[in-house]
């Protein structure tokens, strides 16, 4: 790509010369290359002719509505409309060329298809032969005509705690369905759409929303898929603090708990992908904020106070330094032993939002509470929440998070790995305290990517 970039910049700048190769005469044995000339000055194969096969073009200027400048194009005779397909150059593999009737070649274009399956239920703690990196025959890039889907081009894929739950096969119905053995994994992900039947959505388009943890996904009813209205913040940013994360991190806050300024917040796995940005809102709203974390470099976050719960010998103790005043507001993304500690450091009339319950997920017997009693003597709230219950509140909060990020009253750490060879070991990394910030994967890297590399 370089080499091509360099190329036509150079082209757009000098007096341009067209070097082509052209058919000298017909062949009636093997081709050599006196057949064929190199010439400075396009058809079927024609003597005096250029040659034409499978090539990868560039359009410089365009008045079709299917193209436009820029478009990387793959095509067979360059003036032939009905050959030509955009997508990106990185899309193309060429294979073995192949005879054709009338004596012409043809290198064909096909696409793999990697992806991440799940090889059998999980019980117990996740491991990465739970899961399986393959490759399959990609689907066909052209929706199928009267569909409404569309075929996307994954760029970035998230990992987030709550897959852990849908990889035990459960008795009674969740939210949302247990992954199958054998099928590829989905969640969260940044998309680029190749090819659309659907009115809102054309190619070219960045999206955010459910895929497959894989290089191209068909995506049937895409409804819920969301626009990115700002691709000149990191793209990356979409499975994050302007996606599923921090949409959690916005309504958890200020729907649930209603905070005012001034009051006591503790936020638990406060270096995650929700509770660094729950804390950086609360900041904002002039609470007074303490984190806890898995480890000492990641335990602040622009907080007031942190601590790695790693070290304390009392959860209960370390609390209790920090808010000698009681909690207002607690953001649990933890539970078990840490939920047990707040209990009885939260204030009268305190609220208890539950967004998770990461310690838990891991565990074939989950751990027990034995200061519930708290609830009732301290007058306390606590809620739970789903974030696809504010999805409607979607646009609203992307635009308010984007000015936020742009002013600078929030920042965003994220722990990106490159590939899905790496993605099973990604996934696991949540649950070990080892990651920092938000946990996802490139899976390809779209030049128009403010963060492309």
């Amino acid at each position: 790509m370089d080499e091509l970039e360099e190329a036509l910049a150079m082209a757009m700048t000098t007096a341009v010369s067209n070097t082509r190769v052209i058919l000298r005469r017909y062949m009636t044995w093997f081709p050599s290359e006196d057949e064929m000339e190199v010439t400075s000055y396009i058809s079927d194969f024609v003597q005096g002719e250029v040659s034409t096969n499978n090539v990868v073009m560039k359009v410089m200027s365009s008045g079709h509505p299917d193209f436009k400048a820029g478009n990387l194009c793959l095509g067979d005779d360059w003036m032939a409309r009905s050959s030509v397909q955009t997508f990106p150059l990185t899309e193309v593999t060429r294979t073995k060329s192949r005879r054709r009737s009338g004596g012409r070649s043809m290198a064909a274009a096909t696409l793999s298809n990697k992806r991440v399956i799940l090889k059998r239920y999980v019980t117990g703690l996740l491991s990465e032969d739970d899961m399986e990196v393959v490759t399959v025959e990609a689907p066909p890039l052209d929706v199928p005509t009267g569909s409404k889907g569309v075929v996307v081009k994954n760029l970035y894929v998230s990992c987030d705690p709550y897959m852990r739950n849908r990889m035990t096969r459960h008795e009674l119905p969740s939210y949302i369905p247990d992954f199958v053995p054998g099928e590829v994994l989905e969640n969260f992900g940044v998309m680029k759409v190749i090819s659309s039947g659907h009115l809102d959505f054309k190619a070219g388009d960045l999206v955010w929303g459910m895929t497959g943890w894989e290089e191209y996904t068909v995506i049937n009813n895409p409804e819920s898929l969301f626009k990115i209205n700002h691709p000149e913040l990191p793209l990356s940013y979409y499975t994050g603090i302007l996606g599923m994360p921090g949409l959690t991190a916005y309504a958890g806050f200020f729907e649930v708990p209603k905070p005012k300024k001034g009051e006591y917040v503790f936020i638990s796995g406060a270096s995650g992908a929700v509770g660094q940005v729950v804390g950086q809102l609360a900041k904002i709203t002039g609470c007074y904020v303490v984190g806890s974390a898995g480890s000492d470099e990641k335990s602040k976050f622009g907080f007031d106070d942190a601590f790695n719960y790693k070290k304390e010998q009392d959860l209960e103790a370390a609390l209790r330094r920090c808010f000698p005043e009681g909690i207002d507001i607690y953001y649990e993304n933890v539970g078990g032993k840490m939920l047990d500690a707040v209990l009885p450091n939260m204030r009268l009339g305190g609220r208890i939002v539950a967004c998770g319950m990461i310690s838990q997920y891991n565990l074939e017997q989950p751990e027990g509470v034995r200061n519930l009693y708290y609830i009732v003597t301290k007058r306390l709230r606590m809620e739970g929440f789903h974030v696809f219950d504010y999805y409607d509140r979607y646009y609203r909060f992307e635009e308010e998070m984007a000015g936020y990020l742009k002013e600078g009253k929030v920042s965003y750490v994220e722990d990106v790995v490159e590939g899905l060879d790496a993605a099973p070991a990604a996934l696991i990394r949540l649950f070990t305290g080892c990651s920092v910030g938000k946990q996802l994967v490139a899976v390809a890297r779209d030049s128009s990517d403010p963060d492309h590399t």
